[in-house]
């Protein structure tokens, strides 16, 4: 088995041409010869991605999803400039080459950039990392600072001080996510009701300074280096990124991080190692989290159960797609009994709660 993330076969009805495509990207990039391959990368519930391999360079393509999308999601042109600019405080980001705004090439938007070639890391930790507990807890950690590293980036020196607005950063995010939903309801969803009064009657104030929110960060946007696989060398999907309080992004991160002790149905959603020996638990990472940002944190059930909620709206928008015919994507099916679990879990968390 390759280590490094390996594409696949292209979904039916997700083609590209490399007919049109190639003299496109021919004409942008300099210097490229021969003719593309072309294969999508597997993952990815929401923009699709693909690779495309040229004899001397390889580049990936991101394009919205067809069908229904939710209004100001799937921006390329947004992504394509947070990519050239952030990189000067935080070189984690893949270089941008070119965006397409023509959509008469390949029916959409798209931007292409270099392919980062490292390791993914997916459900379990393959076992050729042989990494034991140590290695697993020091990796854990580097993950953790880069997300630190990420929160205390000067986004006004990248100049993307336009990107968001964090005056009512939190209250937006509590009233945007609970609109989202409604608007992606299917006759079998759950009404999530108690949780988002909770979520309203439990409101903080934004956090005092804020910063670039990934809103998307977790082990499977994280590349390492296939020498050194402790090494972070690439973040990817910024489709999400805008600029609030840290603290509901590390909720963001918390809702996928399933520890080792949540319950087997918990388990079944997890897309990433969260729970191999040596990985922090939740509240471990809450604290290193803060030991490392400085940041003081008193009401980790808030950011926790956002988190937890506003991934059920995610899901729920691609489920919507999925119901509605719009997608063929088998995987989105069970979203549905996602959704549902997503929802116990944040009662669980609120029974619990001392806020």
């Amino acid at each position: 088995m390759a280590l490094t993330d390996q594409s696949t076969k292209i979904r039916s009805g997700e083609e590209l041409d490399a007919s049109l495509i190639d003299p496109y990207l021919k004409a942008h990039i300099p210097g490229l010869r021969g003719s593309p391959e072309i294969s999508q990368f597997p993952g990815g519930a929401s923009n699709l991605t693909y690779l495309i391999q040229y004899p001397d360079q390889e580049f990936v393509l991101r394009r919205p999803p067809f069908g229904h999308k939710a209004k100001s999601a799937h921006d390329m042109g947004r992504e394509y400039r947070i990519l050239n600019q952030l990189n000067v405080g935080f070189p984690y980001c893949p270089k941008a080459y070119v965006h397409c705004t023509d959509e008469s090439l390949i029916g959409s938007e798209f931007y292409v950039m270099e392919r980062v070639n490292g390791i993914i890391l997916r459900s379990d930790l393959p076992s050729e990392l042989n990494f034991d507990a140590q290695q697993t807890e020091a990796l854990c950690k580097n993950f953790i600072d880069t997300l630190v590293e990420l929160h205390q980036v000067d986004y006004t020196a990248c100049g993307l001080a336009d990107l968001g607005r964090p005056e009512g950063y939190v209250k937006r995010q509590i009233g945007g996510w609970g609109d989202r939903y409604e608007k992606a309801l299917t006759p079998d969803a759950p009404s999530w009701e108690t949780v988002r009064a909770w979520l309203t009657e439990k409101m903080p104030a934004d956090h005092p300074v804020s910063s670039i929110v990934h809103n998307d960060y977790r082990f499977d946007n994280v590349i390492l280096d296939p020498n050194n696989p402790m090494k972070i060398i690439g973040v990817l999907d910024w489709e999400l990124t805008t600029i609030g309080d840290p603290l509901m992004d590390l909720g963001n991160t918390l809702a996928y991080w399933i520890e080792a002790s949540d319950p087997a149905p918990v388990q079944l959603m997890r897309r990433q190692p969260s729970h191999a020996p040596g990985m922090l638990t939740r509240r471990q990472f809450v604290d290193y989290y803060a030991e490392r940002s400085g940041i003081q944190i008193d009401n980790f059930d808030f950011y926790y159960t956002y988190g937890l909620f506003r991934l059920a709206g995610i899901v729920q928008q691609i489920y919507y797609r999925f119901f509605h015919g719009q997608t063929q994507d088998k995987r989105f099916a069970q979203f549905i009994q996602m959704n549902k679990l997503l929802e116990q879990m944040s009662l669980q968390v609120i029974d619990k709660s001392s806020l």
